[in-house]
């Protein structure tokens, strides 16, 4: 009995980070594509482009940093379709958010 619950814990461990996989939306690679639009200020990778955040006056978070990734999706989703700050609002279905979203999170260190 105990072996075998033994091997019920273990098969749950290992099980449990292909279960999250599974349940995560949005595809990272559709939303890198997405992301092109946004690399012109935000940068390829999301480290911010310097000149821009200087010339437009604001402070350009790294999207791969704890700050940007301790959000929340549904925080994000905001941030991308209502604008925040100086940056517009983008004009995305939910899946393409959804995608966007998975490929920012996708930048976490």
């Amino acid at each position: 009995m105990r072996s075998y619950c033994r091997i019920l814990i273990l098969s749950a461990a290992l099980m449990a980070p292909l279960m999250l996989l599974a349940l995560a939306k949005g595809d990272i690679a559709k939303g890198k594509q997405l992301f092109s639009r946004c690399s012109v200020c935000h940068g390829d990778s999301g480290e911010g482009k310097e000149a821009i955040a200087k010339m437009l006056g604001v402070k350009m978070p790294v999207l791969s940093s704890k700050e940007v990734q301790s959000l929340d999706d549904a925080t994000l989703k905001k941030i991308i379709v209502e604008g925040k700050g100086k940056m517009k609002p983008i004009k995305l279905s939910d899946s393409e958010v959804e995608d966007v979203i998975a490929f920012l999170r996708s930048l976490k260190k």
